[in-house]
C-alpha cells in the first residue's frame, strides 16, 4: 500500500521547485491554494477533471493579479501542481479548452449541458466528464471544481455576475442536475466573490499607495534637481 504523502512533503516539494522568495501580500493565497489542492489530492474520492483544473486556474489568475515580480508567476502556478504531482500544462490546456467552449456557446446552450447534459460541439469530453460525475455517488465536491463550474457559466453568460436572481436559477438547475450539494455551493461561492471584492480593494488600495510613493518620489527627485539648479546659478554668480 502506497504511503501517502504528508503537507509538509507537498510544502517541501512546492519551495524546492519554486526557490524564490513569495511576495508577502501574496503568501496566504498561495499556500491556501496549495494546501487545499494537497488535501484533495490525497482523498481517495477524488478524482482530477478539466471543471476542476479550470477553477484552480481561475482562482490562481485571478487572487494573483498584480504579483510582483510578474515574471515568478508562471514558476510558482507550476510549483504548485508539481508539489501536488500534477502537470501543469495539462491544468493550463484543460482549462483553456473549456473556457473556448463556454465562449463560443450561448448561455442557455452551456446551461442545459452543464444541468442536463446536451452535447455541445467539440465538448465530448465535457460531456463525458458530466456523466461521470453524475453517475458517480461518491463524487468528491470541492470549492475549487464549483469555481470552475462557475467560471464556465460567467463566460457564455456574463449577466450572470450582476443578475443574482439568474444567477440562482442556473446555479439550482446545475446542482440538480449534477446532484451537487446546493447549499455548499452558495456558501462556497458566496465567499469566492465576497474575496474578490475584498481582493481588488486591496489591490486598488496598494496601487493609490504605489502612485502616491511614486508622485512623492518624483517630487522629492524635482527639488533636488531645483536645488541643484539653483546651487549652480549661486556659484556662476559668484564666479562673475
Amino acid at each position: 500500500m502506497d504511503t501517502l504523502r504528508t503537507l509538509s512533503e507537498t510544502k517541501r516539494t512546492f519551495y524546492t521547485q519554486h526557490t524564490r522568495p513569495l511576495n508577502s501580500i501574496y503568501r496566504r493565497v498561495i499556500e491556501e491554494l496549495l494546501v487545499e489542492m494537497h488535501l484533495l489530492s490525497v482523498n481517495t474520492d477524488f478524482k482530477y477533471d478539466p471543471i476542476y483544473a479550470l477553477g484552480v486556474t481561475t482562482v490562481f489568475d485571478t487572487f494573483m493579479q498584480g504579483y510582483q515580480p510578474e515574471k515568478e508567476k508562471e514558476s510558482i502556478f507550476n510549483a504548485i501542481c508539481q508539489a501536488v504531482e500534477n502537470d501543469p500544462q495539462k491544468y493550463r490546456q484543460d482549462a483553456e479548452k473549456l473556457k473556448s467552449i463556454a465562449a463560443n456557446h450561448s448561455g442557455e446552450e452551456v446551461t442545459a449541458c452543464l444541468s442536463e447534459l446536451k452535447p455541445l460541439d467539440g465538448a465530448e469530453e465535457l460531456t463525458k466528464v458530466l456523466q461521470e460525475i453524475k453517475n458517480n455517488s461518491r463524487f468528491k465536491y470541492s470549492r475549487l471544481f464549483i469555481i470552475g463550474l462557475y467560471t464556465i457559466l460567467e463566460t457564455a453568460n456574463p449577466d450572470l455576475v450582476t443578475d443574482d436572481k439568474k444567477r440562482e436559477e442556473v446555479l439550482q438547475k446545475c446542482c440538480q442536475g449534477l446532484g451537487l450539494p446546493k447549499e455548499k455551493v452558495d456558501k462556497d461561492l458566496d465567499l469566492y466573490r465576497s474575496n474578490l471584492e475584498k481582493m481588488e480593494q486591496a489591490r486598488s488600495v496598494l496601487e493609490d499607495a504605489i502612485k502616491a510613493d511614486r508622485k512623492q518620489r518624483e517630487r522629492r527627485q524635482q527639488q533636488q534637481k531645483s536645488s541643484e539648479v539653483e546651487l549652480e546659478k549661486k556659484e556662476e554668480n559668484t564666479e562673475a
